[in-house]
Parts: structure tokens; C-alpha cells; sequence
């Protein structure tokens, strides 16, 4: 018997191989149309599912867009052509905190509904109602991604200082400049404590700032100028 190359022995094992593949295909023809109708299903599903949170997700984009159009809008005068605008500030806060509150409501647990509360938490704290401000920032800070927490902590920092709960604010904003993310950087963490500590712990303002003046950083300018106005030693 003529001995069989390495090439020839694959090619024959790749010819059975398809030989059984065909009569098993044959053999299970109902099996394998069934299984594979089902697989189908499950794809146009899964593809179903895709489009409709994809659908919903643009939905409740837009609907917080219209909210913070609201709160973007001027007071007053306007320019030609402006599409909102408020006779005064606390008719756009009332409108816009209508606005928000129908963002939590329809889509609780969402990442727009904890931008919502973010929003409602500055618009309490520019109408000095700092216990609403405190609960609404500590929420997005709870339960939100680190992102948004970031910029909840920052905001929650500076409500503490205003509240006397120095210590509770400069905890908090140390941790945040020890986990800087994309919406609150370390610098600009640094910037907002050195600024709460320059009257009451000048020192301490004062070792923030140092390195910052040379960063060459977009926050560098205003360590500089924020450095220039510290008591001095």
C-alpha cells in the first residue's frame, strides 16, 4: 500500500468530516430547522430590545434637554429670535424645577433622572435652601456613577462650608482630589478647597495652590491670582 502524505491524510479527514456533517443534516433536517428558527428569534429579540432601550434612552435625552433648556433660557430682555424666555428668575425656577421633577418621575433610577436632581440640587442652593440642596446632591453623590458623583460631591463640599461644617466639607473634597474623574479633575477639586480654606486655614491654601501655579494647566492662572490674594505670611 502506497503510503498516504500528511496533505493527502487532512484532505481525506476533511472529506469525511463533510460527508458526516451532510448525513447528519439529513438525518436531524427538522431538529436543526427548528433550533435554528429559534436561534433567529432570540437574535431579532435581542435586536428588539436594543433598538427599544436605544429608543427609550434617546427619549429621555431629549426630555432632559427640554428641562435644561428651561433652566438655560435668559430672564428679562432677550435677543431677536430666542425661543424661551422668563420675566423673572423665579418663574424660570419654577418652570424648570417642574421640568426636572417630570425627568424623576418618568425615569427614575436613570442616569438623566440623577442629572435632573443635580440640577434641582443648584436651583435649591441659588434660592438658599441648603437642606434641599444637601438631600439632593447627596443623592446623585450616592447613587449615581463617579462621574456625576463627582460633581455632586464637589457641589455638596461647598454647601457644608456654607452651612459651618468646614470639616465635613473638606473631607469630602480631599476624597474627591484622591478620585479625580473626567467631569471633576484633581486640580479643580484643589481650586475649590484651597478657595473654602483661604480665610479660616491660609497655610493649608496655600500648599494647594503652590504646585498648581506651575502646572501649565488650564487651572493654573487662577491658582496664581487665588495664591496673590492670600493673606500674607
Amino acid at each position: 500500500m502506497d503510503r498516504i502524505t500528511r496533505k493527502e491524510l487532512k484532505t481525506d479527514k476533511f472529506a469525511l468530516e463533510v460527508g458526516h456533517t451532510v448525513d447528519f443534516f439529513e438525518e436531524h433536517r427538522t431538529q436543526i430547522l427548528r433550533y435554528g428558527a429559534i436561534a433567529i428569534a432570540v437574535v431579532l429579540v435581542v435586536l428588539a430590545l436594543f433598538f427599544y432601550r436605544r429608543e427609550q434612552q434617546i427619549e429621555r435625552q431629549q426630555v432632559l434637554a427640554n428641562a435644561i433648556q428651561v433652566q438655560e433660557a435668559p430672564v428679562g430682555g432677550a435677543a431677536p429670535g430666542t425661543p424661551l424666555v422668563f420675566p423673572t428668575q423665579e418663574a424660570k425656577d419654577q418652570q424648570a424645577t417642574k421640568a426636572f421633577g417630570e425627568v424623576i418621575a418618568k425615569y427614575p433610577g436613570s442616569d438623566e433622572a440623577m442629572i435632573a436632581e443635580y440640577y434641582l440640587g443648584s436651583i435649591a442652593a441659588d434660592q438658599g435652601k441648603l437642606a434641599d440642596a444637601e438631600k439632593r446632591f447627596s443623592k446623585v453623590a450616592e447613587g449615581s456613577d463617579k462621574n456625576y458623583a463627582s460633581l455632586a460631591k464637589l457641589s455638596l463640599a461647598q454647601v457644608y462650608f456654607i452651612q459651618g461644617r468646614a470639616d465635613q466639607g473638606e473631607k469630602l473634597l480631599r476624597s474627591v482630589m484622591e478620585h479625580p474623574t473626567v467631569f471633576v479633575s484633581r486640580e479643580q477639586a484643589a481650586i475649590v478647597l484651597a478657595r473654602e480654606l483661604a480665610k479660616t486655614k491660609p497655610a493649608e491654601a496655600r500648599k494647594l495652590l503652590d504646585p498648581l501655579r506651575s502646572s501649565r494647566s488650564a487651572v493654573s492662572q487662577v491658582a496664581i491670582q487665588m495664591y496673590s490674594e492670600l493673606p500674607q505670611k
